[in-house]
């Protein structure tokens, strides 16, 4: 059963805004605009400022004194002027929005290559591939399918991302991916509507599969980030699922 909101007193709603069930916001908080919408659980904190137009994603928390000038995604934490990503709700069933779970390759120095580290999210896992090094310089290699776990259909390449902006996004109905950051350094969240993990991508000896139906975000790209992605199957619009509450939807049909 979701919560009831609670809202400050000082707090003007507009007449077309929309709030959903669950919903806290904090004093001095300006709604700035009409076409506002606060989706379930979301928590705006003092102080901050939501644009025109805006929606606040499900379960997303707005620090005190940002500026939202565009759309949140659900469950993402957002600070700053303007609001910018800095992490993500650890869980749906948990109020933990205060403690992401993020994995640290440097806690992994222990583990045999190949190898291979569940992440807690369905499937996904994180791939500590070879590496072999000389005077010659250093490579890794990682063989299909017996350390890498599928075969891929095609490949596509992801840089001169601005560190402001979210990749991905999605889930794939199918699809799986496999995600390597050949340079720079870049974070992925993996959501399957109760559980999260992000996990940071550095080296290119490292790689994250994301199997079918988890949601997934890359964010915090540094400006040499190139973010190499292996997919299991060809390009299909109809793969995708863009929306997250389509995705919650589709994941309890599944589960039954």
């Amino acid at each position: 059963m979701t919560r009831p909101n609670s809202i400050a007193q000082d707090c003007i709603l507009p007449d077309d805004a929309i709030v959903e069930e669950g919903v806290s916001i904090g004093p001095r908080v300006v709604l700035a605009g009409s076409r506002i919408t606060i989706r379930e659980r979301a928590k705006i904190e003092a102080a901050a400022v939501i644009g025109e137009g805006v929606i606040i994603g499900q379960g997303a928390v707005v620090r005190a004194g940002a500026v939202v000038l565009r759309s949140i995604p659900a469950n993402s934490i957002v600070e700053g002027n303007p609001a910018q990503v800095v992490g993500y709700a650890r869980s749906s069933v948990r109020e933990e929005a205060d403690a992401p779970r993020h994995v640290d390759i440097n806690s992994t120095s222990d583990i045999s290559r190949p190898g291979r580290i569940s992440l807690g999210v369905d499937e996904s896992a994180l791939y500590l591939m070879r590496r072999v090094t000389d005077a010659r310089g250093a490579l890794t290699v990682g063989e299909v399918p017996s350390e890498v776990p599928f075969a891929p259909a095609r490949y596509f390449a992801v840089f001169d991302v601005p560190s402001v902006e979210l990749r991905g996004e999605h889930a794939h109905k199918q699809c799986q991916q496999f995600l390597i950051c050949l340079n720079g350094t870049c974070r992925v969240l993996l959501d399957n509507g109760e559980e999260r993990c992000e996990v940071t991508l550095d080296r290119p000896d490292m790689g994250v599969f994301m199997p079918e139906m988890i949601w997934g975000t890359q964010y915090r790209y540094s400006r040499d980030a190139v973010l190499l992605v292996f997919a299991s199957h060809t390009y299909d619009a109809n793969d995708y699922i863009r929306d997250y509450d389509e995705f919650i939807r589709e994941r309890k049909r599944l589960l039954k």
